[in-house]
């Protein structure tokens, strides 16, 4: 068993929390775009009240653990580590409850390069628990506007876990997946299982549109989110995402181990 005590041990060594990789400047930024709701950052969220920038820093600060201060415009950000074992403590729940009722689950990312191994293996554990994982519209294009304009990227799944891959990169099956914000993938994918008249996922997993975009439609979603991604939070706040758990999700894929390992046994779904 890993402690709360190692695991904040390995937060704060590893970066994933305490002073973390993602500046303040572009935490601000986001701020900023999501009071402007530029579509960038609200990863498919419609929040119900008017967020705005002085709002915002207020509840990064409670949900994360960054600086309130407006006048605190540099350096890297912060994230506490209570905080994110909190939410890990609130991850775990949730996966236990579906576990339990053998739920039928989606896992989705959008940082694929580094939080595969990390959805990948709770999918193992929620299939060993009798829960189907779902893997709808494999192959299906989807259209996403990206930095330079529109591109067709094509949904894959590895290990259970979706992605969304760009044109021209290798066969199916590898980890080479896109880095995207984009509520679309999630969208495609419930409307293929809608389609064909499967059950629709209770629980969705993962992170940015993924997340976003599964409780902006109802159903529920729980994920991982940086201090640059507002709308996770919010979502929360509002009660469109049951949990969202703070930290930096692009450190070395490896060092989210120990976040696996801790989350499945509180779940208690450790094999």
């Amino acid at each position: 068993m890993l402690s709360t005590g190692a695991l904040r041990a390995h937060l704060l060594a590893a970066r994933l929390a305490g002073p973390v990789a993602t500046s303040r400047e572009v935490s601000l930024r986001s701020y900023r775009l999501f009071a402007a709701r530029d579509p960038r950052v609200m990863l498919g969220l419609d929040p119900e009240r008017g967020w705005k920038e002085p709002d915002l820093l207020r509840l990064m600060a409670d949900k994360c653990g960054v600086s309130d201060d407006p006048a605190h415009v540099s350096g890297p950000d912060v994230i506490d580590p209570e905080r994110t074992l909190a939410g890990l403590d609130a991850f775990a729940v949730r996966l236990s409850y579906a576990a339990v009722r053998r739920a039928p689950v989606l896992f989705g990312t959008g940082h694929p390069h580094r939080l595969l191994g990390f959805y990948a293996d709770l999918a193992d554990a929620m299939s060993a628990a009798g829960c189907p994982v779902l893997t709808p519209a494999q192959g299906r294009c989807i259209d996403i506007t990206a930095r330079f304009g529109v591109r067709t990227y094509s949904l894959d799944y590895v290990r259970g876990v979706a992605m969304v891959r760009e044109p021209g990169v290798r066969a199916p099956g590898g980890d080479t997946g896109a880095h995207t914000h984009s509520p679309l993938p999630v969208r495609v994918a419930l409307e293929a299982v809608a389609e064909g008249c499967g059950r629709l996922p209770e629980l969705v997993v993962g992170d940015h549109g993924w997340v976003c975009g599964a409780g902006q439609l109802g159903i529920e979603a729980i994920g991982l989110a940086d201090t640059d991604d507002p709308a996770l939070f919010v979502g929360e706040a509002e009660g469109r995402v049951s949990v969202a758990v703070p930290l930096d999700d692009a450190v070395r894929s490896a060092y989210y181990r120990p976040l696996t390992r801790y989350v499945l046994n509180r779940a208690c779904l450790s094999q």
